[in-house]
């Protein structure tokens, strides 16, 4: 309750708890209440009438009802902000992070990496796609009042806007191992121009370039480029289309799907292809079906025009 409100959703989370933890309060002030006064007036000697009570409606009404209209609206409250802290806006920089016994391990689409340190903008909304390289951890940063599991072998996704500048502690809240507790790191929050000069000295190859030469070196470019002769599913503007699969249902192409795509891709063939697709599953790292998921979003048919035109 000391800690500062560092995110956008740090005062209505705050806001929530209080009021939760109120009402509970006034629950148990209530209760407790009524069961001393009864204890005390019916107590054993005490003249006090102990005829049968009668039924009253109205009071058993109110104390049904009264209760469970303000902890459904409690319930309702918690949902409205649970769907907004899992929905990213469209404008939200994606920043990767891979999970591993005991760091974390970041990359931003530009290429510039960092190890238990996450260097972002005040005031932009930041999406991070995690994954786990081994085990389950969970991202968590106190005072911006955002946690999320990172799972191995799947995509998670958290968003925030900082909204103050400064230093704040990062901790895995999942039990991951014997030095747990020496899994932490800190979030950086730096003004937009002071990020913007940190991008700039902290370049490197950017993410979608690294996956593009994984594309080749790993011999995707063998079977699933237009020229190769190869019968395989063209990777062109895939990712956020409609894929029908051979057992006739459809799945959407999105980040989780390529995952599984490169490392199980015989647990979700597309229509009209054999099974053949070899698993790298063992062979690459999550760094690595990172960059190349990164690449294929980018591997458009106007990007090529694009490429072509330059």
């Amino acid at each position: 309750m000391m800690l500062p409100q560092a995110s956008s959703f740090a005062p209505n989370v705050d806001h929530l708890f209080d009021t939760l933890l109120a009402l509970c309060a006034l629950v148990v002030i209530g209760v407790f209440t009524v069961m001393i006064v009864f204890c005390v007036k019916y107590r054993h000697g005490t003249d006090a009438e102990r005829t049968p009570a009668h039924s009253h409606l109205g009071v058993e009404l109110a104390w049904t009802l009264i209760p469970f209209f303000l902890f459904m609206g409690i319930f309702g409250w918690s949902v409205h902000l649970w769907i907004k802290l899992r929905t990213p806006p469209k404008d939200a920089q994606p920043v990767y992070v891979v999970a591993k016994q005991w760091m974390w391990k970041v990359q931003h689409p530009g290429g510039q990496r960092e190890i238990d340190q996450l260097h972002v903008p005040a005031g932009q909304p930041i999406r991070l796609v995690m994954t786990s390289q081994d085990v389950i951890h969970s991202f968590y940063v106190p005072a911006f009042r955002v946690k999320q599991d990172v799972l191995p072998d799947r995509y998670t996704q958290l968003w925030f806007t900082a909204t103050q500048a400064g230093t704040y502690d990062l901790f895995c809240a999942e039990f991951c191992g014997t030095d747990h507790a020496r899994m932490r790191g800190r979030v950086v929050v730096m003004p937009p121009a002071d990020y913007a000069r940190w991008l700039h000295a902290h370049q490197g190859t950017g993410l979608a370039a690294q996956g593009a030469d994984l594309f080749r070196q790993l011999g995707c470019s063998g079977c699933h480029d237009p020229q190769s002769g190869v019968h395989a599913p063209n990777l062109y503007d895939l990712y956020g289309r409609t894929v029908p699969l051979a057992d006739g249902s459809q799945v959407l192409a999105d980040e989780r799907y390529l995952h599984d795509s490169i490392l199980l891709p015989k647990k979700q063939v597309a229509a009209g292809y054999a099974p053949i697709m070899p698993s790298f599953e063992g062979r690459i790292g999550e760094e690595d079906v990172l960059a190349l998921v990164a690449y294929l979003k980018t591997r458009t048919h106007a990007a090529e025009d694009t490429d072509e035109h330059r």
